[in-house]
């Protein structure tokens, strides 16, 4: 099945978008055990807007907050990678450094 993103990043053998993700929830794991004021940081970093981060932090007794925080920066991302791509700029005149 094609993702609205694969010419953003086309699959290749090496990685496909369930393989980001399942990277994305080991990392997010490891934060949140080890160092969640860091998690939190990359989070505000990243963009990742306060009123989903509030969304899943209060729903977070029912559901897994790993994998609620890996959905999010995955998504936050792709957001970024298309807006990157949608508004690319070409190289400025007189600038060839």
């Amino acid at each position: 099945m094609e993702s609205t993103f694969d010419h953003i990043y086309p699959k290749t053998a090496d990685y496909n978008e369930e393989d980001i993700i399942a990277a994305i929830r080991e990392r997010v794991s490891h934060l949140l055990d080890t160092q969640p004021e860091l998690l939190m940081s990359y989070l505000y970093r990243l963009d990742v807007l306060e009123k989903d981060l509030k969304r899943v932090l209060e729903s977070s007794a029912n559901r897994d907050i790993i994998n609620d925080f890996a959905d999010l920066i995955w998504k936050r991302q792709k957001l970024r990678m298309e807006l990157k791509e949608k508004y690319k700029q070409g190289p400025i005149e007189g600038w060839e450094y």
